[in-house]
């Protein structure tokens, strides 16, 4: 008997979460073919999938269920080798297991025999090290608190973007109520459960834009920086963690490592699913260094960045948050072409939190949205 998908029930005040599902009754170490073909069309059609009870499962299990949803991969980490430059945003945040390196260990504790790490002190990432403007220190107490980054699980320099990224969940803290605020004068905020993973779909992101921002979107790339993670590692972000505060604080060239120009990352900024065919909003807001519009770039920093951030902002909406509640054991796999991705929660040295994450570069570049694909949404605007 196959496994039984149960679609997310979102609160009244997320009516605008219309992805996610549950999975009760499924053991990943003994997953037959027939189960994972399954399971491979529910990634893409729910986003993001919760498996529930999977407390023991191995490293090299999650690694190879991974490699799976992309067979043609290239066997490196999403982020290649930039999570070990001492520099990089995201080096704090992670550490390979010796043995397993595709599989990264990161949560808040301190762990011990572990994989093969005889010691380590993992720490929570908190937007106090990221964002320009910070909650204080009594208000972090007061279980206040923000999204971390937005974003999807890639390099964005010579390599492209895993197609999916899992989230095993060994360890949470203690559960408690903590409230995300977005501080950008909307007055927004969100009760979460501390440490949740906080999630967006770009489906979603793209069919709620006014139809001159979906027309614009279509004809439009996006231009990540070289050497992304370092080039804006004395940058800071906005406080809803969609995108950095222009300030001039981006590396220049010659502060950055040697960079090809065959590596750099130009992507459509619209993305179609692979098995629904719908049309996806697939940014990294805080990587971006320009947009070309029409064939001409726009050139200045801070106008791209305020573009993408109308364009986004409404994406991230409470409303259209979906921030997931970890259970001991739960292993979570998700769209990472589809969606957009936060940590959240400010933690107290005394919380205990420990996760692998796996994600693989892919050979193959995001599917590009065609004329075809687009046609609909001109005529939904054409009869109305």
């Amino acid at each position: 008997m196959t496994f039984t998908l149960e679609p997310i029930q979102p609160s009244p005040k997320q009516s605008g979460v219309d992805f996610g599902a549950i999975i009760n009754d499924l053991d990943l170490e003994k997953i037959s073919p027939e189960d994972f073909e399954k399971l491979f069309e529910a990634v893409y059609t729910y986003q993001v999938i919760v498996v529930r009870n999977q407390g023991h499962i191995h490293p090299k299990t999650q690694y190879e269920l991974t490699k799976r949803f992309d067979p043609q991969n290239i066997d490196i980490y999403g982020h290649g080798s930039m999570h070990n430059a001492s520099e990089s945003v995201i080096s704090r945040d992670i550490s390979p297991l010796p043995e397993v390196p595709q599989v990264q260990l990161l949560g808040h504790s301190i762990v011990k025999n572990h994989f093969g790490i005889e010691e380590k002190k993992l720490t929570h990432p908190s937007h106090t090290v990221f964002h320009k403007d910070c909650l204080t220190k009594e208000e972090m107490e007061a279980g206040q608190t923000r999204f971390y980054r937005w974003h999807m699980d890639a390099a964005l320099y010579k390599l492209n973007p895993p197609k999916v990224t899992t989230l095993f969940a060994i360890k949470n803290p203690e559960p408690r109520r903590e409230i995300v605020r977005y501080d950008d004068s909307t007055g927004d905020q969100l009760d979460v459960q501390l440490g949740t993973t906080a999630f967006i779909s770009g489906q979603r992101a793209f069919e709620i834009l006014p139809q001159e921002l979906k027309e614009l979107a279509f004809k439009t790339k996006v231009k990540y920086a070289a050497h992304p993670y370092l080039w804006m590692s004395k940058a800071k972000a906005r406080s809803t963690g969609l995108g950095m505060v222009s300030e001039g604080k981006e590396l220049t060239k010659d502060q950055l490592p040697e960079i090809n120009e065959e590596h750099i990352k130009i992507y459509p900024m619209l993305w179609k699913n692979p098995v629904t065919g719908k049309i996806h909003l697939q940014v990294h807001p805080a990587a971006v260094e320009d947009l070309i519009i029409d064939g001409k770039p726009v050139g200045n920093l801070n106008e791209v960045r305020e573009l993408l951030y109308k364009i986004q902002r409404p994406a991230i909406s409470p409303e259209n948050v979906f921030a997931h509640e970890w259970q001991d054991g739960d292993f979570v796999i998700f769209h990472n072409r589809g969606l957009l991705h936060s940590v959240v929660g400010s933690l107290k040295d005394t919380d205990e939190r420990v996760f692998h994450q796996c994600n693989i570069a892919s050979a193959d570049d995001p599917i590009p949205v065609t004329e075809a694909d687009f046609a609909p949404y001109r005529n939904i605007q054409a009869s109305a």
